[in-house]
């Protein structure tokens, strides 16, 4: 699908109303298949390979990779509709960027693992040296290289992380093109993302915060995050780390769904 410019990959699955799913770093529409199949029995789910990943097309240009960039071909792809949105990490980011700046395209708001971004500016100049030289190292490197030192971050060390799970999350990886990769952590990096604290308090959509209970980090941002926004809800998943959806997809799937479908959460 040409959004701008730039040809996307989309995937689309099921029928009803419609949900947006962002998938994180070095991930692609394939990250949800662990709970692809139950949405799809509830709503038409509208799945894009987000740019420097999976099968969108490749550009040089960075500034393409610009979270600002980037929401504006998600509300070109959405145009008249009003959806549903789910984001998970990085997508998890870049939801909370449109619900802000196109609200009247969302409907209600899920982000899993997420933040607003780095509150101070110290904070945002060492996390972007850090991620600019993460994407030097990934432009000289392999696939396999890559992904191996990615996964060495505490991150990705839930006690909870199956075989299963570890495979499927892996071979995503794999399919990612390096150059891709360090163009999205430039451009679309928490280091250079656009902080949105101080934002929250008006973002008036119905909201859920999903956070594995292990992801000590994330558990604290959601805790802040909840007490800004006005019309929001956190729920803590037991036993699992940063990788909720595929840690425990049963329970994402149950949440997701019931959160989506009642109707009192729309007049928040």
């Amino acid at each position: 699908m040409n959004l701008n410019g730039l040809e996307y990959h989309l995937e689309a699955d099921g029928h009803g109303s419609p949900l947006l799913m962002l998938h994180g770093f070095m991930g692609s529409s394939d990250s949800w298949s662990s709970i692809r199949g139950g949405l799809a029995q509830h709503f038409q789910l509208l799945m894009p390979d987000l740019v420097g990943h999976g099968q969108t097309a490749f550009t040089p240009e960075l500034t393409r990779y610009h979270m600002g960039s980037v929401a504006r071909d998600l509300a070109t792809l959405i145009g008249e509709r009003n959806v549903n949105l789910l984001g998970y990490s990085m997508g998890g980011r870049l939801a909370l960027y449109l619900a802000i700046h196109y609200p009247h395209l969302i409907r209600k708001l899920i982000i899993i693992s997420g933040s607003p971004g780095l509150a101070t500016l110290d904070q945002q100049i060492a996390r972007r040296r850090a991620d600019d030289a993460l994407a030097d190292r990934m432009d000289g490197q392999s696939i396999e290289q890559v992904v191996a030192e990615w996964e060495e971050l505490p991150l990705w060390q839930s006690s909870t992380f199956s075989q299963l799970a570890q495979a499927q999350l892996r071979a995503v990886r794999l399919a990612q093109n390096p150059r891709g990769l360090a163009l999205s952590l430039r451009g679309m990096g928490t280091g250079v993302q656009p902080p949105l604290w101080d934002q929250l308090p008006k973002l008036r959509i119905p909201t859920l915060l999903m956070v594995g209970e292990q992801d000590a980090k994330f558990v604290q941002i959601a805790h802040q995050m909840v007490g800004l926004l006005p019309h929001a809800s956190l729920e803590m998943i037991p036993n699992v780390g940063h990788s909720v959806p595929l840690e425990a997809p049963h329970l994402t799937l149950a949440s997701v769904v019931r959160f989506l479908e009642d109707d009192g959460a729309s007049q928040c």
